[in-house]
C-alpha cells in the first residue's frame, strides 16, 4: 500500500511531508503487533491515526476498541478495561467483560492515556507483558490477544520525571512513537482540509455547495489554531451552521475566533508563566467571564431590536435551545484551547456531562 492509498482510505487529509512520513511509518508498523504510542496536542488527529493503523493491519476484521480513559473517573476506569464478577463491588449486579476481552483479537486504543492511574497502570503493564488478567472478584486468569495503541497530549517523559506515568510502561510503549504534528506546523494541510469539511458537512445536511472568500482564506491561514484539526472542523461546521450565504467570508468565521487573543491576552489582564496554575486558571476564567457578560449584552440588544421589529419573519430568527448549547460548548472549547476541563468549569457543568454533549452533539 503507498502513502497515497493509504491517506485516502482511512480519511488521512494532508500534503505536508511530516505526515506523510508519518504515513509510510504507519503502514510499516501496521502489520507487526507492536504496541504504538501516538503522541501531540489535542485534535491533531491521533484518534484517526489510530483507525488506520488497526484498519491496515491483519486485525481490520476484528474490533477496534477505543477508549478515552481521562473520560472515565479512576474508580471505573479498572472494571471497564478488565470487567468484573457478579458481587465484586456494590452495583456489580453482574457478570461484565471488560474492553479488553471485548478487543480479543482485535486493537485497542486507549486515548489519553497520561490520565491513567499508577494503580491501572501497574495492571496494564501486566497485561502487555504475559496477554493475561483476571476480572475484579475473579480468581482466574484470562488470556487475550490484543494489539495496543495508546494516545496522550501530555510529554510522558515529564509525566515519568514527576512520578505520575510509570517508566516501565513508559518505555514499553514508546518502542514506536509517532509524533503528529501540530496544524500551525502544516498549514499547506488548511485549504484541504476545510474543503472536506465543507463537502461532508453539505453532504450530510443535504444543503449546496458553499465556498470561501479571498478574506476569509486569509483569516484562517492567518489563525495559529490552537485546537488543530478538531478547532478547525467545528469552526467551519459552527460558521455554515449560523451562515446564511453560501459564501463565507472572515466577517463570518471572525464571529466564533479572536486570533489577537493567542497573543495579547483578553482585556489586558495581566497573565505571568511563573505564576501557580491554579491562579492562570482563575485568570482565565475571568476573561471568559468578561467575554461572556458582554455577549449576553450583545444578545439583550439583539433580542430588544427583534420585539420591536416584530414580522412575519421572525422565527426566522429564533435559534433552537440545542444549538445554542452546542454553540456555546465550542465557543468554551475554542476560547480554553479544547481543555475540556476548563471548559466545563467555564459552562457550569461537570466534565462528565461536557463528554456527553460533545456525544451527543458530535463534536469531535
Amino acid at each position: 500500500m503507498t502513502v497515497e492509498e493509504f491517506q485516502n482510505k482511512f480519511g488521512i487529509i494532508s500534503k505536508s511531508k511530516k505526515v506523510k512520513d508519518l504515513c509510510d511509518i504507519a503502514i510499516q508498523v501496521a502489520q507487526s503487533d507492536i504496541s504504538i504510542l501516538l503522541t501531540g496536542e489535542s485534535g491533531v488527529g491521533k484518534d484517526v491515526f489510530a483507525r488506520a493503523i488497526h484498519g491496515a493491519s491483519k486485525r481490520a476484521n476484528n474490533k477496534l476498541v477505543s477508549v478515552n480513559c481521562g473520560a472515565i473517573p479512576e474508580g471505573i476506569l479498572e472494571s471497564e478495561l478488565f470487567g468484573h464478577e457478579k458481587g465484586s463491588f456494590t452495583g456489580a449486579t453482574d457478570v461484565r467483560k471488560g474492553y479488553f476481552e471485548i478487543a480479543d483479537k482485535g486493537t485497542l486504543f486507549l486515548d489519553e492515556i497520561g490520565e491513567m492511574s499508577l494503580t491501572t497502570q501497574v495492571k496494564l503493564l501486566r497485561v502487555l507483558e504475559t496477554n493475561e488478567f483476571m476480572r475484579i472478584g475473579s480468581e482466574r486468569v484470562t488470556k487475550v490477544d490484543v494489539r495496543i495503541i495508546a494516545a496522550t497530549n501530555k510529554n510522558l517523559q515529564d509525566e515519568v520525571d514527576a512520578k505520575r506515568f510509570r517508566s516501565d510502561l513508559y518505555f514499553r510503549l514508546k518502542a514506536v512513537t509517532l509524533s503528529i504534528p501540530p496544524l500551525r506546523e502544516r498549514k499547506e494541510d488548511i485549504i484541504p482540509l476545510v474543503q472536506y469539511f465543507l463537502k461532508e458537512y453539505s453532504a450530510k445536511n443535504n444543503l449546496p455547495e458553499f465556498h470561501i472568500s479571498d478574506d476569509a482564506w486569509d483569516f484562517l491561514l492567518s489563525y495559529s489554531w490552537p485546537g488543530n484539526i478538531r478547532e478547525l472542523k467545528n469552526t467551519v461546521e459552527s460558521t455554515v451552521a449560523i451562515s446564511r450565504s453560501n459564501i463565507l467570508t472572515a466577517d463570518a468565521f471572525s464571529q466564533l475566533i479572536e486570533p489577537e487573543r493567542e497573543i495579547s491576552g483578553s482585556l489586558n489582564l495581566p497573565v505571568h508563566l511563573d505564576k501557580p496554575s491554579d491562579v492562570l486558571d482563575r485568570e482565565m476564567i475571568y476573561r471568559a467571564l468578561i467575554d461572556l457578560k458582554r455577549d449576553i449584552s450583545e444578545l439583550k440588544n439583539l433580542a430588544l431590536q427583534n420585539i420591536n421589529n416584530v414580522n412575519p419573519n421572525m422565527e426566522e430568527e429564533i435559534v433552537p435551545i440545542d444549538q445554542l448549547e452546542r454553540e456555546a460548548i465550542i465557543r468554551a472549547l475554542n476560547y480554553t484551547k479544547w481543555n475540556k476541563k476548563l471548559a466545563a468549569k467555564l459552562l457550569r457543568i461537570s466534565e462528565r456531562t461536557l463528554y456527553r454533549k460533545l456525544k451527543e452533539y458530535e463534536i469531535n
